[in-house]
């Protein structure tokens, strides 16, 4: 019995990953709790006891007041006595279990792994991964994604909590390095880090745009992380459902790097407001849509992958903008070409950009007078006004025309959503001519004998001519 005690302990050390003198410490620490549960005793250093590590022989003994040791054969201790120390072993290996859980699974902490799917909890998938079960909230799930029980499920660890009485392990497929981890997984030169991930902006399960560089001149970054034909994108698309990653070049210099996240867009210029923290791109009329994206996601990762708030205007807008901005100004005694020029170059480009900004930036940046830099701002601030009040009335009149226009489309088109077309005289008869139809009889209605339908006599022709 004492080595079948040793090889259940070797079993249960490798099953769970527990050292296997922890697991002796344990079953030592059962059998005390045993006696003195036996002995009805509360002093902790009454008893001891010991597991030979080579045979497995368990010696539990006494400590008697003279110093001396008793020892207590195992064959006195009842059933319940036992039943203590069962559940004390239960209970000391679940711990020993819980915290070798803990350590492994935090030292993996944003590794990915691959599990399988067990059901739905609350919205939360339940995930078996290794000898643990992690979950995923709905948050960091791809939207629209589904698994059944038993399908592979790659994912993160993104967090190891301690909840008491179990380990939580939180996964995800959402989060933004998850994305990074694929590309290690998938490129080489990522892992080896020649070439570096800077920057990065998700809207899982739509879109993802990467910023990357080489440190190697020899290394083009974007086309290392693409791949011969996409093969290396492709895998990582694939995995996401479809995802779309976009990969543009990174650039220490602010403007090539939003123009570069803008792409496919072509961007015509790019002006900078330190000061906003913004950038206004100009594109032509019919790069606009594509610069914003669909539901202006495209804009929208841009300035999360930058960190710039990003404006899009058409070269119309930008100018109408600086015409505004020039006339309002200008109307301000004191303010000279200079200031203007200087405004223009700080990436102040409208009216409603001076009331932002402030008195004391056109203080410090153009040289004003605190007294002049008041005046601009007020001045700013009332014309503001004015245009946004135009531009929403702008707004309001461009959809009432849209839905007139729609409204006017649909009496055209009709409830069926096709015109009405006049019939031509001409081409019906020419028409039923060719189908051997009585052009008369076409014209008054048709026949209401089947045989007479065109469909009907080709259909009848059909089976004769099938006929031996």
């Amino acid at each position: 019995m004492s080595s079948e005690t040793l090889r259940i302990l070797d079993s249960i050390a490798r099953e769970r990953n527990i050292d296997r003198d922890v697991l002796i410490q344990d079953l030592e620490q059962a059998m005390i709790s045993a006696v003195r549960k036996h002995f009805n005793s509360l002093d902790n250093d009454e008893f001891g006891c010991e597991v030979d590590k080579l045979n497995g022989r368990i010696t539990v003994w006494r400590n008697l007041p003279d110093g001396t040791t008793q020892d207590i054969p195992l064959e006195q201790l009842g059933r319940i006595p036992a039943q203590t120390a069962k559940q004390v072993m239960i209970q000391k290996f679940r711990e020993d279990e819980r915290t070798s859980l803990l350590e492994e699974f935090s030292k993996r902490q944003g590794e990915i792994v691959t599990g399988t799917a067990q059901r739905y909890e609350g919205g939360a998938l339940v995930v078996q991964v290794d000898r643990a079960e992690g979950f995923m909230p709905r948050s960091e799930q791809i939207p629209g994604e589904q698994f059944h029980p038993g399908d592979r499920v790659r994912c993160m660890i993104l967090d190891v909590r301690d909840s008491g009485s179990q380990i939580k392990i939180v996964l995800s497929r959402s989060h933004p390095d998850f994305i990074r981890r694929l590309f290690e997984a998938e490129v080489p030169e990522v892992a080896e880090r020649v070439i570096e991930i800077k920057a990065m902006a998700r809207e899982a399960g739509f879109r993802t745009k990467l910023a990357v560089s080489s440190i190697d001149s020899k290394v083009d970054a974007v086309g290392a992380c693409v791949g011969v034909r996409g093969s290396r994108i492709r895998n990582i698309v694939d995995e996401l459902g479809g995802e779309k990653i976009d990969i543009v070049r990174w650039n220490e210099s602010s403007q090539v790097l939003i123009a570069n996240a803008l792409k496919p867009a072509e961007v015509e210029e790019v002006s900078l407001c330190f000061e906003l923290g913004r950038g206004t791109i100009i594109v032509r009329e019919d790069q606009l849509s594509l610069a914003i994206g669909r539901r202006g996601q495209n804009v929208r990762l841009a300035a999360r992958l930058t960190g710039w708030d990003i404006d899009i205007l058409t070269p119309a807008e930008f100018a109408k903008s600086l015409e505004i901005l020039e006339q309002t100004v200008k109307t301000v005694e004191g303010v000279t070409e200079e200031m203007l020029d200087r405004m223009g170059a700080l990436g102040m480009i409208s009216v409603f950009d001076i009331e932002e900004v402030g008195a004391e930036v056109l203080v410090q940046e153009l040289g004003m007078s605190p007294e002049l830099a008041d005046r601009v701002v007020q001045t700013c601030a009332t014309q503001a006004k004015i245009v946004a009040e135009q531009q929403q009335k702008d707004k309001e009149e461009a959809e009432r025309k849209r839905l007139e226009e729609e409204a006017a489309a649909t009496a055209v088109l009709g409830e069926q959503g096709e015109p009405y077309i006049e019939p031509d005289a001409q081409a019906e008869s020419a028409a039923a001519s060719i189908l051997g139809i009585d052009a008369s009889e076409e014209q008054t209605g048709r026949s209401s004998d089947p045989a007479s339908r065109p469909d009907q006599t080709t259909s009848a022709g059909s089976a004769d001519a099938d006929r031996p």
